[in-house]
């Protein structure tokens, strides 16, 4: 008979059988810094390839979109 016993509390596996078992056991780590430190949002939804982002103050957003990519910049951006 297999038993396996995961106590959550103190992040302990017990696997109780006759024969050799991987147990593979994850717990979710700290997240990461936030993306800004004011609470802005990224909206990439209408990313396409050689996006740049930009900040838009009406909306308060950074924003990806086709609006401003690589390819508009060089051949026809004003610098």
């Amino acid at each position: 008979m297999t038993s396996v016993n995961i106590t959550t509390t103190k992040n302990s596996v017990t696997v109780n059988e006759g024969t050799s078992t991987v147990v593979t056991v994850a717990t979710q780590g700290p997240s990461g810094p936030s993306f800004s430190q004011t609470n802005t949002v990224l909206n990439d939804s209408a990313k396409v390839n050689n996006s740049v982002v930009f900040f838009d103050s009406v909306s308060g957003t950074f924003i990806a979109n086709a609006t401003r990519t690589v390819e508009n910049l060089v051949d026809g951006g004003n610098f």
